[in-house]
């Protein structure tokens, strides 16, 4: 009976994708009509997303074979959802991403952050939250997990082993006085007698002093145990924190650029990198202040001096320091390349902001999109990552030519021997390499990603075209009679609690089409429920599967299910009411959420038959 519980579970994924179609085949059987055949497309992909019994970019897939064959779209339409204007956003930003990490401009960055901040924990780990966060503004939150969490390891081994050479060095050799008592309740012993001699002849002083450093050796280890879990969950939570920060940060906040654009074609671009900065910059702030002092709390205490070193640094912290400083020699002086990938990188973020600020005209705006949208964050985005395959990667005006080249360049010869030692010469000629090649660039570009932005926005335009929307709008209609705040507040704890158990993608690409059409039916900003809920949708912080970074620092060992669920809870809680503080206040302002805006009452006009 095990054996064949064992192998069902073990081939539960053909079961899944097989049987889960026929369950729920009544609902277009038994209601024959558009909304109901969209239906069941939607829930078949959501269930195979929770899943995961088919790759996700697979299942992204599905609308491209469905809706033809339903009737709900033609196939030319649904394809063309797979590569829109967002999807070429994301593109550009993974490529300046990609170079980023290439030429290890990112562990420079991060090893001159620490640097100035020091060793001492609580000042460490800020530091480690602060790199980390800006960081996963701009690269992948995986690729920023997987730099920092070495990098803190290692410094907390160092000082987890000064502190121990310390204390040996100072039970055997009684560095800090001649003379001190020892007693049950870890104070000293004199080591040293009047004459100098040691006590290594007498047994009983021996005993105590092994089991004196037996006990330290316990607290040392118990003390470092909380601080690598305290770092390693500050890590990874604060790489989640920064992704909602930019436009770009991760999937989710791209996937609303683009449903936003989708449903709402006339929003005059509400969404765009500067107006997501300015809401959700400020937002990520306050949530990394206030999970740095629950991790705080947890895991290192309020012991001011202790924590944030008050005094003068002690052998340990001089130690710890040294290993990031080495670590940041081994990179060498900043190369060619390092600054024009900076230089590119910083360009990039400020023709985003300046393109249509919001509070004036952008370049944008003055020079190309007078009579529509011609220019957008993604044609930014694509120009300049171009010039990565464009500039050269160092300064170098000659052409390399082997040794064994130049020793066949003075050979003489004819026919045969002579053309081979052309083609070998020819072969030798090498010219400077660009800051990227196209090899490196498919070995780490996530195209699966590219595919599930694809897939969202097909289901998106399916339920549009089916009126799914419509349908699922009218049927929300009666939550018109609770407040706005209430509703926004429920919907980013259902998010949160749904995207523990499924990639934030998915379920952003499931929730967000529904909310919008909710929005619409009750007279609410679409904003004001679908931009918290796609925030919420990155708080997934209890569970090590919730997401890749989780994933990560529980692969070291040192974390819990547990310590991740006990930190991550509070911190859940923590995430949404900022962010539906976020909403009400500044939020409030910068998108006039108070009123029902013009684009959004259109489009549900039009959507009505």
């Amino acid at each position: 009976m095990a054996s064949v519980l064992r192998w069902l579970w073990v081939n539960r994924n053909y079961f899944i994708i097989f049987i889960t179609p026929f369950l729920i085949l009544p609902l277009p059987l038994v209601f024959p009509t558009p909304e109901a055949r969209c239906g069941f497309a939607i829930i078949l992909m959501a269930l195979y997303w929770c899943t995961e019994c088919m790759p996700l970019a697979i299942t992204a897939l599905l609308p491209v074979i469905l809706f033809p064959m339903m009737g709900i779209m033609e196939s030319g339409k649904v394809c063309v959802e797979y590569l829109k204007d967002t999807n070429m956003l994301f593109i550009g930003g993974l490529l300046v991403a990609i170079a980023v990490e290439h030429w290890n401009l990112h562990k420079r960055i991060a090893l001159s952050v620490l640097l100035i901040v020091g060793v001492r924990p609580a000042l460490l780990m800020m530091g480690f939250m602060i790199v980390t966060s800006f960081l996963s503004m701009w690269i992948s939150n995986t690729a920023t997990t997987a730099m920092m969490l070495p990098i803190s390891q290692a410094v907390l081994e160092q000082l987890s082993t000064t502190e121990a050479d310390s204390d040996e060095k100072e039970l055997r050799e009684g560095q800090d006085n001649q003379a001190f008592e020892l007693t049950e309740v870890n104070i000293k012993q004199p080591l040293d007698n009047v004459t100098g001699d040691k006590p290594n002849n007498n047994p009983v002083l021996e005993a105590r002093i092994d089991a004196l450093s037996e006990l330290r050796r316990k607290e040392r280890e118990a003390k470092y145990l909380r601080l690598f879990k305290g770092m390693s969950l500050s890590v990874c939570y604060s790489a989640s924190i920064g992704g909602t920060a930019t436009l770009t940060g991760t999937t989710p906040n791209l996937i609303l650029k683009g449903q936003m654009d989708d449903i709402f074609p006339d929003n005059n671009d509400v969404i765009n990198f500067a107006s997501w900065f300015g809401f959700a910059f400020p937002n990520m702030v306050l949530m990394l202040v206030l999970s740095w002092l629950w991790l705080q709390f947890m895991y290192l205490g309020f012991n001011v001096k202790k924590s944030f070193g008050c005094g003068l640094k002690n052998e340990g912290d001089r130690e710890a320091y040294r290993v990031m400083k080495n670590e940041y020699k081994k990179l060498g002086p900043m190369s060619f390349a390092e600054g024009a990938v900076l230089v590119i990188f910083v360009i990039l973020v400020i023709l985003w902001f300046t393109r249509e600020p919001g509070f004036m005209p952008g370049w944008a705006t003055e020079l190309f999109n007078k009579n529509g949208q011609f220019v957008t964050d993604g044609t930014v985005a694509i120009f300049m990552s171009t010039l990565f395959f464009v500039i050269p990667s160092r300064l170098d005006c000659s052409c390399s030519v082997s040794a064994n080249d130049e020793h066949d360049e003075e050979a003489e010869g004819v026919g045969k021997e002579q053309e081979h030692q052309k083609k070998d010469k020819k072969k030798g000629l090498k010219g400077t390499p660009t800051l990227l090649n196209w090899k490196v660039v498919h070995e780490r570009m996530p195209w699966n990603i590219v595919l599930l932005l694809g897939g969202g926005f097909a289901l998106a335009r399916g339920s549009e075209e089916s009126g799914l929307s419509k349908w699922l709008g009218e049927s929300l209609a009666p939550l018109e009679s609770i407040p706005p705040f209430a509703i926004s507040l429920i919907l980013c704890f259902l998010v949160g609690t749904f995207t523990e158990c499924s990639s934030n993608t998915a379920t952003t690409t499931l929730f967000l089409p529904i909310l919008a059409s909710m929005a619409t039916t009750i007279g609410l900003h679409p904003l004001y429920v679908m931009l918290p809920c796609t925030i919420s949708a990155s708080l997934a912080f209890m569970l090590p599967v919730a997401t890749p970074p989780n994933a990560i620092a529980f692969s070291y060992g040192n974390l819990k299910v547990l310590d991740m669920a006990k930190a991550g809870f509070i911190l859940n809680i923590i995430g949404i009411l900022s962010i539906n503080l976020g909403i009400n206040t500044w939020g409030m302002a910068m998108f006039n959420l108070g009123t029902f805006p013009t684009w959004a009452n259109a489009t549900n006009a039009t959507s009505t038959p």
